[in-house]
């Protein structure tokens, strides 16, 4: 173990979104926030979204992120503006080299792309490179027990949440929780991002395989865990 952070973890763009669902395909973005972390994990840049989803925000979900539908109508952009900026700010970020780091990448991307299809916003069919602090939590301290949440994970690492479910702390958190995952795990991580994005690839599959042998043993026969990422269409 070394506390050398690795040269492509001293930047990072940081990824988060709330929304009305968990099914990606027709949940829509109520918040969401970029920005850009340095090496001590200090907030560099920011950009911050709220969206009028054109939907009624369930209560479910608002319960969770605290955003009405009365607030979002208020307040919000609209939702083909918002989604327009939001995918260009993230590959802008990509562009300017930065890696994008978002915790459970497959559901924030996923929506992003239903999201862009929805109002015909461009965006590339293989967003990289990507890092994923909850892929790499898994693989590299697999064996510990307990809860995988980014609450859970942060306090693992020590890392403050601030507001859990706040799509700025959120992301933040994620992005601090990856510099402690990189400093901790430099010697066997890999050191460039295309082989780092590559490798997620795989041990998300693995991951996804090992935890549907689990579930279909002890619970449910029929249980499929869907292992593609970052993005699932």
């Amino acid at each position: 173990m070394t506390a050398q952070l690795p040269l492509w973890a001293a930047n990072l763009a940081v990824f988060d979104t709330e929304t009305t669902g968990i099914d990606t395909n027709e949940a829509r973005i109520v918040s969401a926030t970029i920005a850009l972390l340095g090496p001590a994990g200090d907030v560099v840049e920011r950009y911050d979204w709220l969206l009028d989803p054109g939907v009624e925000i369930p209560e479910a979900a608002m319960r969770v992120h605290g955003i009405s539908t009365e607030i979002a109508r208020a307040s919000g952009i609209d939702a083909a503006v918002g989604v327009q900026q939001i995918a260009t700010q993230l590959l802008e970020m990509i562009e300017r080299g930065f890696p994008v780091v978002a915790y459970n990448a497959p559901y924030d991307l996923s929506l992003l792309v239903a999201e862009a299809a929805r109002y015909r916003v461009p965006l590339p069919g293989d967003l990289a490179p990507i890092i994923d602090p909850l892929i790499l939590d898994k693989q590299f301290d697999r064996y510990r027990k307990g809860k995988r949440t980014l609450e859970a994970v942060s306090a693992h690492h020590g890392v403050e949440i601030g507001n859990a479910h706040d799509a700025g702390d959120d992301a933040i958190a994620a992005g601090r929780v990856l510099q402690v995952i990189a400093r901790k795990y430099a010697d066997v991580i890999p050191g460039e991002l295309d082989e780092l994005h590559r490798s997620q690839v795989a041990w998300a599959a693995q991951q996804a395989a090992s935890f549907q042998e689990y579930m279909r043993k002890a619970r449910d026969p029929a249980f499929v865990a869907d292992g593609r990422w970052p993005v699932r269409e």
